[in-house]
């Protein structure tokens, strides 16, 4: 039977990579992504994958697609969360949150938990969110939204313990919780950037990221099988471990929720 796998950031980099694999295989694929140019070209590589388009760094839109996900898919197999950007300065959605803290956490949690229903029927549902896991990020609960002293490796390292903490105060007694860090991948991270630190990047991606067709394998074999523990942490296809407070995982988990007033 196939199976049914949401991929967001489905239309391009690993996402889209893994689109392909798993309607390879046979499975039904959902590709979200935000723009049409990205819908074209996951039609033109990937045409049995079906694209959904969101805003997924908007709280409004994201539940409007997880209400239509759950209405037309009452099984999911596999959610794998793999939207990204990298913001070099500071954007602020419409919204007023952030844009990193918007895409990487408030997104990852709305349709971790807005899906809980539709894993829950599947035989073996797991989801896979593809942070930094293990890179020792922090929570600024002082500034959550970065306005003072924005970075954009501070807000990515933030989102990346954010996963951390949303996974570990995700409770479920049969969906799985992955945490895949896949390092270094030569997805386009050089497009944000103005020159010349663009070229730079676009360099040293060149000469050291893992390439996409690597990367793939060890993510797509998590979704076939995934672990037997609720809660695990992956390197590049190793496992590896994490201190998480699950005081803190709890408290981090209804400051979100009253984010977006769940």
């Amino acid at each position: 039977m196939a199976r049914t796998i949401v991929i967001t950031g489905g239309t391009s980099g690993i996402g889209l990579a893994l689109a392909r694999h798993h309607t390879g295989r046979g499975d039904r694929v959902v590709a979200v992504g935000s723009g049409e140019a990205g819908g074209r070209r996951l039609r033109a590589e990937v045409p049995e994958a079906t694209f959904v388009r969101a805003d997924l760094s908007s709280v409004r839109q994201t539940r409007e697609l997880v209400a239509r996900l759950c209405a037309t898919y009452p099984v999911i197999d596999a959610l794998v969360l793999a939207a990204f950007r990298f913001n070099p300065a500071r954007v602020e959605t419409g919204e007023g949150f952030e844009h990193t803290f918007a895409l990487y956490v408030l997104n990852r949690w709305l349709m971790a938990e807005g899906l809980r229903g539709p894993l829950e029927n599947a035989p073996e549902p797991v989801i896979v969110n593809l942070c930094g896991a293990g890179r020792g990020g922090r929570i600024h609960w002082d500034d959550l939204q970065l306005e003072n002293g924005y970075r954009g490796l501070t807000a990515t390292m933030q989102g990346a313990r954010a996963s951390e903490l949303l996974g570990a105060a995700h409770v479920s007694t049969r969906t799985k919780y992955v945490l895949y860090n896949p390092v270094f991948v030569a997805t386009g991270l050089h497009e944000p950037f103005r020159q010349p630190l663009r070229a730079l990047v676009r360099v040293a991606s060149a000469a050291f990221a893992q390439p996409v067709r690597k990367a793939v394998p060890p993510i797509a074999a998590l979704v076939d099988r995934p672990p037997a523990a609720p809660l695990t942490a992956w390197k590049k296809g190793e496992p590896v471990g994490l201190t998480v407070d699950r005081a803190q995982a709890r408290r981090f988990e209804q400051t979100v929720r009253a984010m977006v007033r769940a």
